[in-house]
């Protein structure tokens, strides 16, 4: 029990970058947590984590001891919600990364707040990357195609690209109706978080190498705020339907161009791959799926 515990601490730790939020979460003092984490190198006779009065961060032996510690707890968790798997309710904390544009899905999540009072959902909402398992995520909603073996994934649909834009806009600029006549529009562009290059516009009959020349009039990486700058009338965004069909249906932005754009977004539930869900993550998993976007 000693060792799970002291796991428990390091795992902690190395997720918080702080003995303070670590002791707070574990109910014991950061001096406690420091000592746990002293015995534990000291036992292993290796540094886990670089440490000043400013930061804490891992060394490379301590990320690779942390992988490990991971698939540990995982185990323990795992055996236990074995035991009790016909007879447990879903309920514990579930931490799930979704991207920024998640505010469409909030009438879902509280729907299943609903249904599901015992599980307590732990949201992050960033259009980063992350590492499902690396960064201990029990659930990521993200776009594109899995390419990780150690993921399993289930679509929550696909969805086209809309160009969009305020009736103030358009009748204050007019309505364009080809490429051309877009170079002479104010555009508003969203920056990809990974790359920091400018998500492309995606126009039949133009090849994936070319940059269609569309003007450059706002460039940010924070979906929210291009649809908000577009519902002001400052421009036109090309979004994913699913992030303004309500402003759409409600009539205060209008979509153009449709049949010239060709790209599908695929959304999707991914989680770490494992012999069972549990009850926790699979009552997520299902209830998202069938709710959709």
């Amino acid at each position: 029990m000693d060792k799970l515990n002291g796991i428990t601490v390091f795992v902690q730790v190395a997720e918080s970058r702080s003995f303070v939020a670590t002791g707070r979460a574990l109910g014991v003092s950061a001096s406690a947590v420091g000592k746990s984490i002293a015995r534990m190198e000291q036992k292993l006779g290796a540094r886990l984590f670089h440490r000043n009065t400013r930061s804490i961060n891992l060394t490379a032996e301590g990320a690779m001891f942390l992988e490990r510690c991971r698939r540990i707890l995982n185990e323990l968790e795992a055996a236990e919600q074995e035991l009790f798997m016909t007879s447990e309710s879903p309920k514990g904390r579930l931490r799930v990364s979704m991207p920024q544009v998640g505010n469409v899905m909030f009438v879902q999540l509280a729907r299943f707040m609903e249904r599901f009072p015992e599980i307590q959902l732990d949201l992050e909402f960033t259009d980063r990357l992350v590492d499902v398992i690396e960064e201990g995520f029990d659930a990521v909603i993200r776009t594109g195609v899995l390419n990780d073996s150690r993921l399993m994934a289930r679509r929550l649909g696909d969805f086209d690209f809309h160009i969009i834009g305020a009736p103030a806009y358009f009748e204050r600029f007019g309505v364009p109706s080809n490429l051309e006549q877009l170079s002479e529009h104010h555009c508003l562009h969203y920056k990809l978080a990974f790359s920091g290059k400018l998500e492309r516009w995606p126009f039949r009959g133009v090849a994936a190498s070319v940059e269609p020349k569309i003007p450059v009039t706002m460039v940010c990486n924070n979906i929210e705020m291009l649809i908000h700058a577009a519902l002001m009338g400052q421009g036109l965004a090309c979004v994913p339907e699913f992030a303004v069909r309500k402003d759409l249906e409600e009539g205060r932005l209008r979509s153009i161009m449709a049949p010239q754009l060709e790209r599908t977004l695929q959304m999707q539930v991914v989680w770490p791959s494992s012999r069972f869900l549990t009850p926790k993550l699979r009552a997520f998993i299902d209830f998202i799926c069938e709710e959709g976007l």
